[in-house]
């Protein structure tokens, strides 16, 4: 019997179970939580005994997590499609020691250029610049555009804003009130041709050159292309690159994090930086049963493969974490998001889950009925911090934590038919009004779902949720047999709308297009002015 079979069967047995009943143990809540440094994540509110614990860890180890874990650090070529190792957890190896890629070690280039970005946010902040103005696109705009905002109480540098839409209203709307001589525009793309980036970056030049600003001086880029960088016009001192073996969406922790680093400052970015490598020393240290991407990573597989929930909701009680869940579903279901393993072969079962979600409490008055009381079980990734920045306002954060603590606990224990009788004929609802009523108060409960608590939201805690959340898609990949680190699912649609773009100006007839696509091209041409 294989170890999916085995956890198969175990779900069969224990699918009817409540889960408030696992808590007759008294050390439930003890034994199934763990820590690394200051975070502590919860997971006892799941379905998850011993035997299943024991059960995911043999399958773990059975599609060599270890091993591959290694092979990652090491800077073995594990992308397989694009021959290229996956080492951003250099980016954030402050110690430096070596880490080779392709038989070099790249921390002198790292830590080199880390030295460049310190040197030039001191200039920008020390300088006239009141604002930045980041442009790019997934991850060279998700994952910096979370972090400065999650960290807003750090911030005592220019303002930072960002663009990453091809809609014009994006770049319109925030270029609108900013004053062009003191800006400051960073163009974020590896290779300096993504059509939307790069459109955007067009017109910022415009608009710098037309108010009055200096290009030459206003503009930095982050990029490998050289060449086309400097056929923008941008100084080789303001660009700063980054190799392959970085993929987009685990990059905010090099170049593309300079906007950060702008805005909370290079001591605190370092820190931020040691947040994500105590992180990854956890995660290479602690034993599986200890190790929280481990165990995080598991907790998903069992919700997702094997008991058949497709999606997952993120739900940070921390309103600078309101774009987190926005990050993490490009980290997960661009890293995740495959058909195809390793080898080539179709995947026999489903892989990355839906992630979506929102900041609490407001997705309670949002979405949290369907959480509730809806036919789909959707387990949650609930994550508040132990006190917030607001000492003057602490009766805010008790609320919050109460709330909180408040959703997961009523997810699994729900409320019965019986107790649902007595509320409604307190209300003096009788007969069979009040079984209608009744009814619709029921909480089916047994609804699983995990918390992550930490003391504060600052720039080392942030870097340990981020670098938690990256090894955790790591895991998951590893045991599904897929490449988390391409995604070739974008490049269709991008290529599609590179040949129809003439088509939609009129330069190219329509005519090879599908019915529906000429229907809808038709549309357009009659009502653009």
């Amino acid at each position: 019997m294989t170890h999916w079979n085995t956890l198969a069967a175990q779900h069969s047995a224990v699918a009817d179970r409540p889960i408030v009943s696992l808590f007759d143990d008294p050390e439930r809540a003890r034994n199934f939580s763990a820590q690394a440094g200051d975070l502590y994540f919860d997971y006892s509110k799941t379905n998850i005994d011993t035997a299943t614990r024991n059960a995911l860890l043999e399958l773990a180890r059975g599609a060599d997590v270890e091993k591959m874990r290694e092979a990652m650090f090491s800077g073995a070529r594990i992308n397989g499609t694009e021959n290229r190792a996956v080492l951003h957890t250099a980016l954030r190896n402050l110690d430096g020691s070596a880490m080779m890629a392709n038989g070099r070690d790249v921390m002198p280039s790292v830590l080199d250029t880390l030295a460049r970005m310190r040197s030039f946010a001191d200039q920008v902040r020390n300088g006239s610049f009141t604002d930045v103005v980041n442009i790019g696109i997934g991850g060279s705009d998700l994952g910096p555009a979370m972090t400065v905002r999650a960290l807003t109480p750090y911030h005592d540098g220019p303002r930072c804003h960002f663009v990453s839409n091809v809609d014009g209203a994006d770049i319109a709307d925030t270029l609108r009130g900013l004053d062009a001589k003191t800006t400051l525009v960073i163009v974020a793309s590896k290779t300096f041709t993504t059509i939307e980036t790069m459109t955007n970056a067009r017109t910022a030049r415009a608009w710098m050159i037309d108010h009055g600003g200096t290009p030459e001086t206003q503009f930095a880029a982050l990029s490998s292309a050289e060449d086309k960088t400097a056929d923008f016009g941008i100084d080789p001192a303001r660009v700063f690159g980054f190799a392959d073996w970085v993929g987009g969406r685990y990059s905010v922790w090099g170049p593309i994090g300079l906007s950060l680093m702008i805005a909370i400052g290079p001591k605190a970015f370092d820190a931020f930086l040691r947040g994500g490598q105590a992180m990854d020393m956890h995660f290479r240290a602690a034993e599986l049963h200890e190790n929280m991407p481990v165990l995080l990573a598991l907790v998903g597989i069992w919700h997702n493969q094997i008991c058949g929930y497709a999606t997952r909701a993120v739900l940070p009680y921390d309103e600078r974490l309101e774009h987190l869940p926005g990050y993490l579903q490009q980290l997960e279901m661009e890293s995740n998001g495959k058909g195809v393993l390793r080898d080539g072969t179709p995947s026999p079962r489903n892989t990355g889950p839906v992630v979506w979600g929102a900041a609490g409490t407001n997705g309670q008055h949002a979405f949290y009925q369907l959480i509730h009381q809806g036919t789909r079980v959707i387990p949650c990734e609930f994550m508040i911090a132990a006190q917030g920045h607001e000492p003057e306002l602490e009766h805010h954060h008790t609320l919050l934590i109460a709330n909180c603590l408040a959703q997961s606990q009523a997810l699994m224990q729900g409320r019965a038919l019986e107790e649902a009788r007595q509320i409604a004929s307190g209300k003096g609802f009788t007969g069979g009004e009040l079984e209608k009523q009744a009814r619709h108060r029921v909480f089916s409960g047994n609804r699983p779902s995990t918390t992550l608590l930490y003391p504060l939201l600052d720039p080392f805690t942030l870097g340990q949720i981020i670098a938690l959340y990256e090894h955790r898609v790591f895991i998951e990949g590893i045991i599904l047999h897929i490449n988390s680190f391409d995604q070739w699912g974008v490049e269709l649609g991008k290529e599609l709308a590179t040949s129809l773009q003439p088509v939609v100006e009129g330069a190219q007839s329509a005519k090879t297009q599908d019915p529906s696509t000429r229907s809808l091209i038709d549309f357009i041409h009659r009502h653009r002015n």
